[in-house]
Parts: C-alpha cells; structure tokens; sequence
C-alpha cells in the first residue's frame, strides 16, 4: 500500500476530488494547510525598491513580502494499492498542474498495513 499526500492549490481541492472519484479513488482526507516555497527573497532588491522614500501602497509591499507569507493549501492524503498509486499521482498531476510556481507537491510514501477498526480488516481489503 502507498500514501499519496499532495499539496495543492485551494481552488483546485473540488476538482482534484471529482476527478478521483470518477477515476475510482473517492476514498480521501482533505486538511487545510499552510505553508511556502523554498523561492528566496533578494534583499538588495528590496533595498533599492524602498529606498529612502516609504511605500505608500499596501498591495507593493505585500507583493515584495510575499515569499515569506505562509500561502493557504490544501493537503490531501490517500492511501491506495500499489498498483493504483501512480495512476492516482499522474490524475492529480492532470488536474493541477498550471505551468506556475504554487501548483504544489506529491509525496509517496510506503504503508506497512491498514486495520478497519470496525471489523478489523486488514490490507488493502481496510482502506
């Protein structure tokens, strides 16, 4: 078995599910979450943007601050058969990738085992 976490854009969470669940993968957790990018903010830059002169408007200085802001996502977690994993990775990819710096990550990471509480199934036969 194989967990699929994937951060994606807020806009994109209903999407990404529909898509999953007509794919066959209704079975998900869905978190908000919060965080950014490894992209570093040139200093000097904003040195030299700023200057002497204060910035009046709020929209240039968030603009400039905003690689440290912690940028809204969504974080959504599956766990699925090993054979079904990549097809689940390359349907997320699908349906979020835009081109842009923020369309998000995928991590894959192996599942020892699974029990269903209720009857105490295990395996793949639990999730």
């Amino acid at each position: 078995m194989k967990e699929v976490m994937a951060v994606i854009r807020m806009n994109k969470i209903n999407s990404t599910k529909k898509i999953l669940a007509e794919s066959g993968f209704p079975s998900v957790t869905c978190r908000k979450v919060n965080g950014r990018g490894k992209k570093k903010v040139n200093y000097e830059l904003i040195e030299d943007l700023i200057g002497e002169e204060p910035i009046a408007e709020p929209e240039i200085l968030e603009s400039i601050s905003e690689n440290h802001r912690l940028v809204a996502k969504r974080l959504l977690t599956m766990i699925v058969d090993d054979k079904d994993y990549k097809k689940v990775v390359d349907i997320i990819i699908q349906e979020n990738k835009t081109g842009n710096m923020g369309d998000g990550r995928i991590f894959v990471s192996t599942i020892d085992d699974a029990i269903r509480i209720r009857n105490n199934d295990t395996g793949v036969e639990a999730i």
